[in-house]
């Protein structure tokens, strides 16, 4: 009897097959070993790779899905996120996982936070420490695995255009698959369009825009 095949399409290694498959070379069937570093704090993983090609399509794989995430999509951005400070050192440590920070709440208009050294630093002051909460709007990046399906498409497109580009140089075979790329961005982009719950004027979720009334006039 003829054992069934599974073929998984949402994981990083179908993704790094796929890549290979576009410049012509044979699927493999393990991203090598993988080793997890457990922290006080966190924990790590990381793959040990005997084929440096691999290593180079998986550290290519990477790149983009941290330069795709980073525009900031529906998915991976949150606004007003509270930070607090460390009651002893007033620093505010920032997440490993966060791609983009800003301020926008009108009360902390007297500072200018950024991310310095894994930690908040405030322009303005020049210092580290805060005395008070602070709201970020912040963009997250999370795990190839995590992502929605659209946007593991776009990535392992994208991954696979540079990886024609930096591996065999092949013109016409990069600009199929520029083609490929440009098609999975417009699925992107309905999908943020239909997530976002966007409007031409700007209102935010959960808000609504007034019309003239006419019959208004007369209560003024």
């Amino acid at each position: 009897m003829t054992t069934p095949t599974t073929i998984d399409t949402e994981t990083e290694l179908s993704a790094v097959n796929t890549i290979l498959g576009a410049i012509g070379q044979s699927p493999v069937t393990t991203l090598g070993t993988v080793t997890t570093n457990v922290t006080n704090t966190a924990s790590e993983v990381a793959n040990t790779f005997e084929n440096p090609e691999i290593a180079l399509i998986f550290q290519i794989l990477k790149e983009c899905n941290s330069d795709i995430q980073n525009e900031g999509w529906s998915f991976n951005r949150e606004n007003h996120v509270k930070f607090s400070p460390d009651a002893t050192t007033k620093h505010i440590v920032i997440p490993t996982n966060v791609l983009r920070l800003d301020s926008e709440n009108p009360e902390d208009r007297t500072i200018d936070p950024v991310r310095r050294q894994g930690k908040l630093y405030d322009k303005v002051n020049h210092t580290y420490e805060f005395d008070d909460d602070i709201l970020l709007n912040v963009v997250y990046l999370f795990e190839y695995e995590d992502l929605p399906s659209v946007f593991k498409r776009y990535i392992t497109y994208k991954a696979a255009g540079r990886a024609a580009t930096q591996m065999i140089t092949n013109a016409q075979l990069v600009q199929l698959i520029a083609t490929q790329e440009q098609m999975a961005r417009a699925a992107c982009m309905e999908y943020e369009c239909n997530q976002g719950d966007y409007n031409m004027l700007g209102f935010g979720h959960n808000t609504h825009y007034s019309t003239y009334k006419p019959f208004k006039a007369l209560q003024r």
